[in-house]
Order: structure tokens, then sequence, then C-alpha cells
């Protein structure tokens, strides 16, 4: 179950982008009296594109940033704020949240008023991060106001036009450069694996077999098929559980439509912070159902009317009632599991075909019981017989139920950043339920609804013990220091960062890295070790992501920080670089393109040498500059570590 949920809360985003210029803009200038003018900024984006707002609050993208430059403060003055249109607040992929932002067109406006009766010109800058569904660009580009009304196109920066000899200081040696030229398959693509899905719902469709509501159903069904002739019998066993399967799949159909009508609602639902608690009261809801507190049932006049007509009906249609009635009946103990199906895969961005796959699985898992003993009837005989093992194992998965309830309530501190469910606390709630699990297996505790504590046979003490060791594994990660401990629940629980303890270092993960290239390099070839060059961004949500999901895998972890060396660069980072550091670029057309900031650098280093200007994006380089295999973005745990090992293996 715990791989299901990191499946789920994993998301495939897999697609090379090659845009250089995403957002064209164009200035004008409207005179409104002898001293008053707007500067206006006219911006087209490209399709699935979108530029953020100026006034967006942080915690998602980056806002844009107009700044203007005045060289002598008596030139002008700026009056007022800078208007912009046409916005809109919508749910946003990248960062998983309500963001504003502009598509299609928008406009800035800004009003000044002009002392310098001699100025002819007004320059600035202007810096915009834009995002497509799956990566984003961080970019400043300089203005040009003409105070004589004419307008001015503002083009990005064609880093390929740098004159070569100008760019040493940023140009390095790359060896291997046609691992860069193969465009279809720069990045690496991991799929849906849809497959993985049907196994994961026929496994919670097998946890629902052993429940108390349906596995005495098994004989019973079953005997009914065997008082039918043989070819009636295998014929109408098979169309029972085709029903079956058919039944669950229908309950995905309408989120089908509901993603039809607005292909977002269902992300949209994911970072909802109402939705997240109320799923977490659901949950909460399931568990003390499975603990015998109350019965989920469907009324039972309702089942009645159902079994009649399975009855009064012949042939196909009476063994669709009889299918359904199945369903109804079960409903108490298949009723959880199916809801955190349902939630698990409804808050992914895979939304309702993820949710058909599982529904498919665990309807499968159901039918196949029912057709292979009405086949081989003498098989009943090899079947446990029910007992109090039954509700021991509901109770069990109460406690599961329990243990992922937290998880929404963590998706709702996370995106409201209450600071409820930090790691720490999340993973001590993790311990408590662990040990009271162990305490109940244990025979120290009953539920209401049971007669007697458990029995202390080899199986529930061996079950018991299992729960005590899982716990005393996750005590180590609720301390300081404890941030790459407990990785079986890696991506399952909040990230690192959020963290009760001050972080000793600002790298991810609390690994070692370099922030520049350059001494990233120096230690590489002091201690003869490959690089894994990772260009990222601070308001880079996949970055974390690959972070969060991936990089805490313990081989992958190991990997990275044993047989790498990690240089971390960050595009966004407005840091201003020292004087000395700071260069000045020139461009074949003679225009200087000054390089200011650690992320202007970064950007440019990454685009000069790489062909590349979005993020993640990641190399592997030996320390001599030569590129090991193809560089990757976004992708899967399996692809990620493949590509690292890949790397190992084609070191000189």
């Amino acid at each position: 179950m715990i791989k299901l949920f990191k499946y789920l809360f994993l998301i495939i985003i897999c697609q090379i982008i090659n845009a250089q210029n995403p957002i064209k803009f164009v200035t004008e200038v409207n005179k409104l009296s002898n001293d008053n003018y707007q500067l206006i900024i006219n911006g087209e984006i490209e399709e699935n594109w979108r530029l953020y707002s100026i006034y967006i609050e942080e915690g998602g993208a980056i806002p844009t940033e107009i700044i203007l430059n005045i060289t002598n403060a008596n030139d002008y003055e700026i009056t007022g704020n800078v208007i912009e249109s046409p916005t809109i607040t919508k749910f946003d992929p990248i960062f998983g949240l309500d963001q504003t932002y502009f598509v299609e067109k928008n406009s800035f406006t800004q009003n000044i008023k002009i002392n310098n009766k001699n100025l002819k010109k007004i320059f600035g800058k202007i810096a915009y991060q834009a995002c497509d569904d799956s990566v984003c660009i961080f970019r400043e580009s300089d203005l040009e106001f003409n105070l004589d009304g004419s307008s001015v196109s503002i083009t990005n920066d064609d880093l390929s036009k740098l004159s070569p000899n100008e760019a040493n200081p940023l140009l390095i040696n790359l060896k291997n450069t046609e691992y860069l030229d193969d465009k279809s398959s720069n990045m690496v693509s991991s799929g849906n694996n849809l497959i993985d899905l049907i196994i994961l719902g026929f496994l919670g469709g097998f946890l629902a077999l052993l429940t108390p509501c349906v596995f005495p159903m098994i004989p019973l069904t079953v005997s009914f098929f065997n008082n039918k002739e043989k070819s009636d019998s295998s014929f109408y066993a098979v169309i029972y559980g085709f029903f079956i399967v058919s039944i669950f799949l229908l309950i995905s159909l309408p989120f089908h439509f509901v993603e039809t009508i607005d292909p977002e609602v269902l992300n949209t639902i994911s970072t909802n912070a109402f939705l997240n608690v109320v799923f977490f009261l659901i949950f909460i809801f399931f568990a003390f159902s499975f603990f015998g507190f109350y019965d989920l049932s469907i009324p039972s006049s309702l089942i009645n009317t159902i079994d009649s007509k399975s009855n009064s009906f012949g042939g196909f249609v009476g063994v669709f009632f009889m299918a359904l009635t199945l369903v109804l009946v079960s409903f108490s103990c298949t009723g959880p599991i199916l809801g955190t199906l349902l939630v698990g895969t409804i808050t992914s961005q895979g939304g309702a075909i993820q949710l058909s796959m599982g529904m498919l699985g665990f309807g499968l898992a159901l039918a196949l019981p029912f057709t292979l003993f009405a086949f081989f009837p003498k098989m009943l005989l090899s079947l446990p017989k029910s007992g109090r093992w039954m509700n021991t194992f509901k109770v069990i998965l109460g406690f599961f139920e329990l243990a992922f309830a937290f998880k929404f309530l963590s998706n709702a501190d996370l995106v409201q950043n209450w600071g409820l469910l930090r790691r720490e606390i999340y993973i001590g709630i993790w311990i408590v339920i662990s040990f009271l699990l162990f305490l109940y297996l244990f025979g120290v505790y009953k539920f209401p609804h049971e007669s007697a504590t458990l029995n202390r046979n080899k199986i529930n003490f061996s079950l018991s013990l299992f729960c005590l060791v899982f716990a005393i594994y996750l005590v180590p990660a609720i301390f300081p220091g404890g941030s790459t401990s407990a990785r079986l629940l890696s991506g399952f629980t909040p990230p690192s960062f959020y963290s009760i303890y001050p972080s000793k270092t600002d790298c991810p993960l609390n690994l070692n890295c370099f922030k520049d290239f350059n001494k990233g390099l120096d230690y590489a070839q002091k201690n003869d070790k490959p690089i894994l060059l990772d260009f990222t961004g601070w308001a880079c949500i996949n970055c974390r992501r690959v972070e969060e999901n991936v990089w805490t895998d313990p081989k992958i972890y190991d990997l990275i920080d044993n047989k790498y060396v990690l240089i971390s660069l960050y595009v966004d980072d407005r840091k201003e670089l020292k004087d000395e550091d700071k260069l000045e670029l020139t461009y074949e057309s003679g225009k200087i393109k000054l390089i200011e900031t650690v992320g202007q650098k970064a950007a440019t280093f990454q685009a000069l040498n790489f062909k590349s200007a979005s993020q993640p994006f990641y190399v592997l380089l030996d320390n001599d500059l030569t590129i090991l295999n193809k560089p990757i973005q976004y992708t899967s745990k399996d692809i990620y570590l493949n590509w690292l090992e890949e790397g190992l293996r084609r070191i000189k």
C-alpha cells in the first residue's frame, strides 16, 4: 500500500522543450500631458506557456519584476504602481496551487512624470519566470522606451550569437557533445506505467478478499453455480466475474466526464487545502469503521431489492444483479479500500485514467476467485476457514487507513504552510500508530466489539514484532540529522526541508554540493570523481519533486553522495555577483550582455554549453568535461538510477 501512494504521488512529466523565446515583448509610450507619460510593455505569449503576475504571493512562481533605470534622479519620477492585464487566477500544475498569470498576451503599464525635457529614451529590465505544464524558464531582458511614441521590440538574447572570444569565460571545452545534438533523445521518458496501477489495484482487491464481508461469500456464491449443469456453471461463472469487473469500472466513469469538462479539476483537488482536510476526516472515518465502532453498509432495503431481481430475472440479467448484490453487500469492507484507491488516484496528476486502471485491477482480484472456484470446485477445500483472523486483518487495515489519513492533512499543511505536520511530527505520528498496532497484535488491548484480546500465537506475535521493528526503524528520523532516515517512506513524508530543525547545509537533502561550477570541477578533479551537474531553480517545483521523490531513494542517494560531485546551479538566483565576477559578453551584432547575478551566470552557462534553457536539467560529466550520456530532466526513480549507473560505467 505504501508503494501505491508513492507511485500515485509521483508525477510523471516527460517532454522536450526547446523554447528560447516563449514570450516576446514590445514597448510603447503614450503621452498623457506635457510632463506625464505612460510606459507600456505588451507581451505575446506562446501557446501553452504562462507569464506570472507582478503581484503574486510567495510560495509559488517568481513574480515578474520591472526595474527602470534612473541614471539621474532628476530625469523623471515614477508615479503609482504598475497596472497589469488581463490576469487570470487558476490552478497551476507546475506549482500545485492557484497562481495569477497571463496567457496568450499581457500588458504592463507604468505612469511617469518627466523632469528633463531633453530626455529621449528610458531604459530598464524585466525579469520574469515562464512555465508550461512541465518545465519553467527564467529570463531577464533589457527594456527600451522611446518617448517619441515609437515602439521597440524586445527580444531575448540568443546565446548562440555570442562572439566566441567574448564567450570564453563561460564556454567550456566539452567532449562527446553529440549527446546534446540528438534532441529527440535528450529527455528520458518514463511514461505512464498503467500495468503497475492494475497490479496495485489488484493487490487492493486481494486485501478486500480477506475481509469478513467478502471471504465467507466465496463458497456460498460458488455453490450456486455448481448447482447448474457443468457447461452453464462455467459459462455463467465467467459472466459473473465479467460483471463484477464492469461494475467497478463503471464507478470510475463519471470522473472521465468531469475531467473532459475541466481537465484541471482533478489536479485542483490534489492541492485544495479544504478538500485534503475533508479526505483526512474521511480516512479517519474509514479507519474507525474497520476498528468496529460502526459499520459502513448499503441500506438493506436496496440490497434486498437488488437481490430479488437476481432471482426474478434469468440469464445475463440475473447474473448481473447477483454481481451487483455482491458489490453492495461487501461495501462495509471494500468501501474504505475503494475510498483509498479513489482518493489516491484523483489527487494524482494521472487523474481518471489511473482511477480506471486501479478499479480494473480491484475488480479482477474480486472476480477471480469466484470464477476460478466455479471451474474447480474441489479447490474450495483448500481455503482456510472463516474466523477471528478475518476481523484481525480488518483491524490491521484500519491502522493503515489511520496512517494514510495524515498524508492528506500533511498536503493541506504544506499548501497553507501551517507548520502543523513538519517531517519529524508526521513521522512521530506514524511511530505512535505502529506502536499501537504492535500492542494490539501482542494482545495488550482490544476494541469494543471484540470479546477478548488476541491470542499470542506465532502469526500474531510475528506481526506484532514486525510493527515494533518498523516503529524503531522510524525513530532516528525524528532526531536532528535524520532527514536521510526512513527512506522506505520517501515521497510519502513531508520533504526534508520542512523540518523542526535548522538545516546543516543549503543543499538538497543535506547533501554536499557546490554552487559554483569551477569550484565543483576543481574538487572533482582532485578527488577523481565524476560530476552530476544539476541545473535547477529556487522556484522550480519539478526540481523539488526530483529531489524529494527520486533522490531520496537509498541507491540513488548513495550514488550522488559517494560516487558523484554534485554541482547545483540556480538559474533564478537574483543574488548579485561580486564586481570581479561580473561579465560583459558581446553578441555578433555588437550588443553587450551583462552578467550581474548568480542566476544570469547559471542560465547563460547552461544555454551556451548545453543548448538548453529549461529546468530541471541534469548532466553527467567526467572530470575532464566528457559528457557521459544523454542529459535528462524529470523522470522516474528507475530511469534516474539506471542513468547514474550508466554514467559510472562509461568513465574511462
